[in-house]
């Protein structure tokens, strides 16, 4: 049986693995099990600027009205922004259609409840059972008035605006502030550059004209080379660079350097607690942050709570503790406060905020610990065989532990790839450790 749910989401190659009649049954099985639960009988589906998202809408939308519901579709839509208008405007779940930083080839299906929470893995598992039972799929079909109606609405925009700015202390202005904005022509090309100049910055913005290929291609979160040589030639304050999706974002200095993902939850994490808004104990970050966050916490007197790697989990983890601040080196970080879920924007009116109060340069504010030396190597597999099973692994990770070097191995869970991550404070036997470690591995897994 084929599984249907990964770290995040349902996503793969849309037209083979997610094709428009998978997508119309994950629709049909997701408003089974909502049904049972319904308040408004209303479920709010966005997406981003992928041209498979109009197939896989469309299909989405076909199996929901099947089942009974009545949909409401805004359009290009930061991840973010469905959280939250789903809650916004009660609906009984939000759907958006993105597969966040990948390729234009591939999408995703991602859910939130009425509270604008990620479905939990449990509540996946369930809608997965559904999905597989024909029996349910077909009784759960409804005929004449029962069956359910779709509208689009453009202007909800204007909501998610508003929820943005709030988030901005009132106190503040953007004004005399110069910004190169990076939209990896995704889900934010309008919505990113007009908070920006609303709030008073001077934005010049890259990569904001989505044709439904260009999504993420040599722009955004993962290629920032466009961002680093416009910082550079407008002599910005600070660049700004999204993913297809804008759930997560990579900060760029004065000096057109990226900010490390750690260092900047650690620079955020401290100014909370002096502004007096963090809450519980410390901070969430996952098992692939670096150890260097740790000591830095302790040395302010917080602490640094781990997760598995995926942003639901770190909000698992910070409902868990009474947490409001957390995030992932790769750019997800969430507030709480402002947003259910990792929110590029919100993330980075809070940094530009941090930069304003501090009346210092981007580079000094930023990087408030130097990391411990770190090397991450993405190995493609030609199969997942369970690391449990690979002979003398045991033995390779007891000697890397003798030797002070953290390490974290584990398969990505959207494509074919394993995930080698070690960190020490000697940077070269780190090196020579991680080239033994990716040899053991192609004979292992690839032969």
């Amino acid at each position: 049986m084929m599984k249907l749910f990964g770290t995040d989401g349902v996503r793969g190659e849309a037209g083979s693995f997610l094709s428009a009649e998978v997508a119309m049954r994950v629709a049909m099985a997701a408003g089974i099990y909502l049904k049972e639960k319904s308040v408004t009988n209303k479920i709010l589906v966005g997406k981003d600027t992928r041209k498979s998202g109009y197939m896989i809408e469309n299909a989405i939308v076909c199996g929901l009205t099947a089942v009974g519901y009545d949909v409401i579709q805004v359009g290009p839509m930061p991840t973010p922004a469905i959280a939250f208008i789903t809650e916004n405007m009660r609906c009984d779940a939000g759907i958006m259609i993105s597969a966040s930083h990948n390729s234009f080839e591939d999408n995703g299906i991602k859910f939130f409840d009425a509270r604008g929470d990620k479905f939990s893995s449990d509540v996946e598992k369930e809608i997965e059972a559904i999905y597989f039972n024909d029996e349910k799929i077909k009784e759960a079909q409804v005929t004449g008035k029962a069956i359910g109606k779709a509208k689009r609405i453009d202007d909800v925009i204007g909501r998610y605006i508003v929820q943005l700015k709030n988030s901005f202390p009132v106190e503040m202005t953007l004004q005399g502030m110069r910004i190169v904005l990076d939209t990896a022509n995704g889900a934010a090309y309008k919505v990113g550059p007009t908070v920006l100049e609303e709030l008073g910055a001077d934005v010049i913005v890259l990569h904001n004209e989505p044709n439904g290929f260009n999504i993420n291609d040599h722009c955004g979160a993962l290629h920032t080379k466009d961002l680093k040589e416009h910082v550079i030639k407008y002599r910005a304050d600070l660049g700004i660079a999204l993913d297809g999706d804008a759930d997560r974002l990579v900060v760029v200095d004065e000096e057109g350097e990226v900010v490390d993902g750690d260092q900047l939850l650690g620079a955020l994490g401290l100014f909370l607690r002096e502004k007096g808004c963090l809450k519980g104990k410390g901070i969430v970050a996952t098992v692939m942050s670096n150890g260097a966050l740790d000591d830095f916490m302790q040395s302010h007197g917080m602490q640094l709570f781990r997760s598995n790697v995926g942003d639901k989990h770190v909000l698992e983890i910070m409902h868990k503790e009474g947490i409001n601040f957390g995030g992932e080196q790769s750019g997800h970080v969430i507030m709480n406060d402002f947003a259910k879920t990792g929110d590029g924007l919100v993330t980075a009116l809070q940094v530009l905020a941090l930069i304003i109060s501090k009346k210092t340069e981007a580079s000094k504010v930023l990087r408030p610990f130097s990391l411990y030396p770190q090397k991450l190597v993405n190995l493609n597999v030609k199969e997942k065989k369970p690391l449990e099973e690979i002979a003398g692994l045991d033995e390779v990770l007891s000697n890397l532990e003798k030797e002070n070097i953290r390490h974290l191995i584990r398969y990505s869970g959207t494509e074919n790839k394993l995930r080698l991550l070690l960190e020490a404070s000697d940077a070269k036997l780190m090196e020579q450790r991680m080239d033994e470690l990716s040899s053991f591995f192609q004979k292992a897994l690839n032969g």
